[in-house]
């Protein structure tokens, strides 16, 4: 090997910033060479980059695109994971992650066998076909070539390795050798299946009796999906006691949550250069606020239509701005324990709402969430001090006392712990309201339609519980909490209904 060799072998493991000074001092000749090394790391570094590179920059790339690289990183790099990635149609999911990060991972790893399913066999032969052909096309670049007498489109083999891929769709049988990587894009067909109790069954039967028992020990497994049903795959995989065990890449088309996957702050798009504010809003009208809320913002929710309007609730919001000049009279938490017979995003519900002198209330702050009894008391009682509450109202159908209890003991800590600064106990107050759901809700729902609620900024998840819940559904445990706020705050005359004991100075310097 000659001098050249060696020093082109070792710039290969340089940084990346001592590589740009030797190519800067390099010959012509060696520069070149040095080139060819750099587009080499470049296609070995991602499966993005790899697209930049094949494609001449014309493929295109995302922030949201760079999150499936990384997960696929992890699986070229010999980690084994289980990544369940939800995000709008037409968002670059499939192409990314079911097309150019199989092809990448082959690059990496011939020896591996990949497997893709569908929801129908003719997509999946289409994500073989598309990788089959960049093999034939891009082959040499790649170091692959297709065995000469395994070049299906839904089965190949890779020339001189143990490595391939096949292809089926779900619900089909996965003939054949075990799977290193198992692909599972768009396992849904459309509204129909997904609406079928038989259909999601026969799904998930597939899954756990086909799907799984082909992977490989250390293999990994993703699963694409748009959602369509709370109890479609992805709901089912979220529900399931290995929940835990998943990387879960969760990007609704405009940010929701504080706690985003790209750091976005809510209302901001997913791919602003494709689909800005006005393109998503021109698409929420045409598609209706079902589809919206389920295939653009993955958060499935039964049709609108029932004792909240949208409407409503958006007419009378205010900014945190406008909220600043409100005094508040009274400020409530209130608690929803889980433990009912959903399945699906069972959660404790944890509001807060303020109400002012003049009758109007205000919904403050939302920390719902699967929580157990410890925590739940905590965070109902840290919000409880954050908020000055006068009082936190629990549901008492939740274990007796038992609600009671938990409130109490979780203040006693935070006392002990010196968070509470000398503030008083907020007065507990039990509710009983499992019967009855609809009798509680509709006056609670009459306040919006009068203007007297006013939702001090966004709750994506609380109101999207709101507008989609109708009678004889298990009511959700977010909304169940804002309707114990409400009906304390409206119902009880506010400040005067406090009774005795109250006079202890809580309810002074509210703002």
């Amino acid at each position: 090997m000659s001098g050249v060799d060696v020093l082109v072998e070792q710039y290969r493991v340089l940084p990346a910033e001592r590589r740009r000074e030797i190519a800067a001092r390099a010959s012509p000749a060696l520069r070149s060479r040095l080139a060819a090394v750099e587009r080499d790391l470049a296609m070995r570094h991602s499966p993005g980059s790899l697209a930049a590179v094949l494609t001449d920059g014309k493929e295109m790339q995302a922030p949201h695109l760079d999150l499936i690289d990384q997960a696929f990183q992890r699986i070229g790099a010999g980690e084994s994971i289980r990544l369940l990635l939800t995000m709008p149609p037409r968002h670059g999911k499939s192409r990314r992650a079911a097309r150019w990060a199989p092809l990448w991972y082959l690059a990496q790893r011939p020896d591996h066998r990949i497997m893709i399913a569908s929801y129908s066999s003719d997509l999946a032969d289409d994500h073989g076909r598309w990788i089959r052909d960049a093999i034939t096309e891009w082959g040499d670049q790649l170091g692959l070539n297709l065995h000469p007498g395994s070049k299906a489109a839904n089965r190949f083999d890779i020339l001189s390795k143990e490595g391939g891929l096949f292809a089926a769709g779900v619900g089909g049988g996965l003939t054949g050798k075990g799977a290193n990587l198992a692909v599972v894009d768009d396992p849904i067909k459309d509204d129909a299946d997904a609406q079928s109790p038989m259909m999601r069954r026969r799904l998930w039967e597939w899954w756990q009796a086909v799907l799984l028992t082909r992977v490989e020990p250390g293999g990994s497994v993703i699963v694409i999906q748009t959602r369509w049903h709370e109890d479609d795959l992805a709901g089912r995989i979220l529900a399931g006691e290995t929940a835990s065990d998943w990387t879960i890449i969760d990007l609704p088309a405009i940010a929701d949550s504080e706690d985003d996957a790209l750091g976005r702050k809510i209302g901001e798009p997913l791919w602003p250069a494709r689909y800005g504010r006005k393109a998503l809003a021109a698409i929420r009208r045409a598609v209706g606020e079902r589809v919206w809320w389920s295939l653009f913002q993955q958060k499935p929710r039964p049709v609108e239509g029932g004792v909240w309007q949208r409407a409503w609730i958006d007419k009378h919001r205010l900014t945190p701005v406008e909220f600043a000049a409100i005094e508040l009279a009274r400020v409530v938490v209130a608690v929803d324990p889980s433990g009912g017979d959903s399945t699906v995003n069972d959660e404790t519900g944890i509001v807060g709402l303020g109400a002012d002198n003049d009758d109007h209330l205000y919904v403050l702050a939302d920390k719902s969430g699967t929580l157990g009894a410890n925590d739940w008391g905590l965070t109902a009682c840290r919000l409880a001090l954050s908020l000055r509450a006068d009082a936190i109202v629990v549901e008492a159908n939740y274990g007796g006392n038992m609600a009671k209890s938990v409130v109490s003991q979780a203040w006693d800590q935070l006392a002990r712990d010196g968070e509470t600064r000398g503030q008083l106990m907020p007065m507990i107050v039990e509710v009983n309201a499992k019967v009855g759901k609809r009798l509680r809700a509709e006056p609670v729902a009459q306040l919006y339609d009068q203007g007297r609620v006013h939702h001090v900024g966004h709750f994506a998840e609380l109101e999207g519980q709101m507008v989609t819940w109708v009678a004889g559904m298990n009511s959700p445990d977010r909304m169940d909490a804002a309707v114990h706020d409400l009906t304390e705050l409206a119902g009880g005359g506010q400040a005067d209904a406090l009774g005795q004991g109250m006079d202890d100075g809580r309810l002074r310097g509210r703002r």
